[in-house]
């Protein structure tokens, strides 16, 4: 958009000529009846181009204006006249390029949206304060152009970290293929700003520039955000290992009305990685202790818990638990013909 543009209002009745821009956002459009009306940029489309770039003469009541220092003007640049074989398939990016290349630890940026197809789009450029979001561009693109979105200096980069782009594309005065409406979020490697060789050359800027993919083939770029404040959390977070699915305790009815308990800790879980010896053990007291309270109130019951003869550890664990807690009841080796030293049998009292 430049002085001579002839432009509509989207959101008002009117429109008319550019006459001139206050600041980087507002641009004075002279309508019909000579009066200059300040307008927001975003609130304006260019439907008429003054190639010359000529000014018009001010209204005869319009007061004499104080000269201006020259702002510069956001840059809208086509770099295709028409639509293109292909161009209905989404190509959008996002692009920061170097004021001076030669400088790159230190010159400003310019973030350019870049509309590499056949289709207007109504964007919005955001940037996270937290997890909360500032607009800092909105309006409409038009076909096959880039769009000046903003410029910011390099102690600013930081407030660029987390980005994000949404828009509906459509086409004007034509039928067309509906596209789904696109948000994108990206996190933007602040530090590739400090390295010459991440600016490439590309058929839409003639000095190099980082450009990432908002839409590549009309598939809208997936990109996982984590912010520091979320990692740090998962670091510190306590890494909980879930425990392997139980499986019921076997129960074999033996002679005599005897319940067979096999504690092995193969038969009670089908697996047990992650898990330590002590957890392992653990468990088999708990299977232990459940039994015991199942039947505790059925006098006479005798319950023989399988637990392998190994080193006596699990066996030496029983016999405390019942000490400790089931004095009153009975215990001795099973028998040796059927389980060997491998088992101790109960008798509730």
């Amino acid at each position: 958009m430049k002085i001579g543009d002839k432009v509509r209002f989207l959101n008002e009745i009117g429109g008319g000529i550019v006459k001139g821009f206050r600041g980087r956002d507002i641009v004075l459009v002279e309508d019909s009846d000579g009066f200059d009306i300040p307008m927001p940029m975003r609130e304006c489309v260019v439907i008429e181009t003054d190639d010359y770039n000529m000014t018009r003469p001010a209204s005869k009541a319009a007061p004499k204006k104080v000269e201006e220092k020259p702002v510069k003007v956001p840059e809208v640049s086509v770099f295709r006249q028409q639509e293109t074989r292909g161009g209905d398939i989404l190509n959008v990016f996002l692009a920061f390029v170097p004021e001076d290349i030669k400088a790159v630890s230190t010159t400003p940026f310019e973030a350019y949206l870049v509309n590499d197809s056949n289709y207007y789009l109504y964007y919005t450029y955001l940037c996270a304060e937290g997890k909360a979001w500032n607009v800092r561009s909105n309006g409409l693109v038009e076909p096959n152009t880039k769009f000046l979105l903003e410029e910011f200096e390099k102690a600013e980069l930081n407030d660029r970290e987390h980005v994000a782009v949404q828009f509906i594309a459509f086409k004007d005065g034509r039928s067309f293929a509906l596209k789904p409406a696109v948000s994108v979020e990206l996190r933007i490697d602040t530090v590739k700003f400090y390295k010459l060789h991440t600016f490439q050359e590309s058929e839409f800027f003639e000095t190099p520039a980082l450009i990432y993919d908002i839409v590549k083939d009309d598939v809208p770029t997936k990109q996982v955000y984590v912010s520091a404040e979320e990692l740090q959390s998962a670091l510190l977070q306590k890494v909980v290992v879930d425990k392997p699915k139980s499986q019921p305790i076997v129960k074999r009815g033996g002679q005599n009305g005897i319940i067979e308990i096999d504690l092995h800790i193969g038969e009670l879980l089908d697996d047990t990685h992650g898990m330590s010896n002590s957890e392992i053990l653990n468990y088999q007291l708990d299977k232990f202790r459940e039994v015991l309270e199942q039947y505790k109130n059925k006098r006479e019951q005798r319950i023989v818990f399988i637990h392998g003869k190994g080193d006596g550890v699990l066996r030496k664990a029983l016999l405390d638990e019942l000490k400790r807690k089931y004095p009153a009841f009975r215990h001795q080796d099973a028998s040796f013909q059927e389980y060997g030293f491998g088992a101790t049998m109960v008798t509730v009292k």
